[in-house]
């Protein structure tokens, strides 16, 4: 079959060439609604395909955004993703997701794949650990927004959560309820996020003058974690209490518990720091601090578009609070 042309729509409809493609372009200010059903009618007939590339080429625009996250399994990431694809679709851009697995060199493959697509810009969860990838695109003044993470020392318009701050408040929570041995479990501390709700941990002991003891601060990878909670959990001082840093973390937790036949609400308190979809199913009494993840994916989306747009954008932090739950 030939390839149908906007010529061929236009002869079909009756129009000019140029008025059909006002009619792609959505510039509907002086056209008139039986001219646009005679289009439309046209294009469903021929069964016409816009050319993208022929389009990307001129307006030197692909209508690409890419959307690199650290890892696709937090719940909290997916909200956010959806929020932009969202924001994307209403602004006729396409989203394209990436998943790096918090892997440096994975997120490196995927930002110089996504640029070699020559899409418009990027959201990126970033691993903190591609500092001269992150400053080139910065001094190329390529649109580049950064979520849930911040990069020191880097220039980047960035959008997080209130992490030390949440984090302190929910931990003095557990102290006003009694409780003085507090543990803290989180992932490797390679991120901002992680290194950040820490912060917030021993701030809150600190301020109510209580020891930080290095034993109930369990750093490891998911695998590691279930051997460091059986350390943890035999000590002769157990704790009363558990702040879990995020929901793959909380899982990890919550197996060892029903493992151990440890009860929650009786031999021991839990607070997690994220947003978790099946929260109102559980019988078990735990804390949640929710994150807006809705609105901060959406303020990344508009961020990055303004930068598309050519608007001028300050390299600012955006802080979103959190709350207990």
């Amino acid at each position: 079959m030939e390839k149908v042309t906007m010529a061929d729509v236009a002869k079909a409809a009756g129009v000019s060439k140029s008025t059909v493609s006002q009619y792609l372009n959505k510039r509907f200010e002086y056209m008139g609604e039986k001219t646009k059903h005679k289009i439309e009618e046209a294009i469903e007939e021929l069964g016409y395909q816009p050319n993208f590339i022929a389009r990307s080429l001129k307006q030197k625009r692909t209508s690409m955004v890419g959307i690199i996250v650290a890892n696709i399994t937090h719940y909290f990431s997916t909200e956010i993703s959806r929020a932009i694809e969202d924001f994307c679709h209403k602004h006729d851009l396409h989203a394209i997701v990436c998943n790096a697995d918090d892997d440096p060199e994975k997120e490196k493959k995927y930002i110089e794949m996504l640029r070699a697509k020559q899409v418009d810009g990027l959201i990126i969860f970033p691993t903190g650990q591609n500092n001269d990838l992150y400053k080139r695109m910065v001094k190329q003044g390529y649109p580049v927004v950064f979520v849930d993470r911040k990069v020191e020392n880097l220039d980047v318009p960035s959008i997080i959560t209130d992490n030390t701050d949440s984090t302190c408040k929910a931990v003095q929570h557990f102290i006003e309820r009694g409780h003085q041995n507090i543990a803290f479990v989180v992932q490797p501390l390679k991120v901002s996020t992680r290194i950040d709700r820490l912060a917030g941990y021993k701030k809150a002991l600190t301020d109510a003058d209580i020891e930080i003891n290095p034993a109930f601060i369990i750093e490891a990878s998911i695998p590691e974690m279930k051997s460091k909670l059986e350390q943890l959990f035999s000590l002769e001082v157990k704790p009363t209490a558990l702040f879990a840093a995020n929901d793959r973390v909380l899982l990890a937790v919550m197996e060892f518990l029903k493992e151990k036949g440890i009860k929650l609400g009786k031999d021991l308190e839990l607070i997690v720091f994220d947003n978790i979809p099946f929260a109102h199913l559980l019988d078990a009494p735990i804390f949640f601090i929710i994150q807006p993840a809705k609105d901060m994916g959406q303020k990344a989306a508009e961020l990055l578009f303004e930068q598309i747009n050519k608007e001028h954008i300050r390299p600012e932090v955006f802080v979103f609070p959190s709350r207990l739950m």
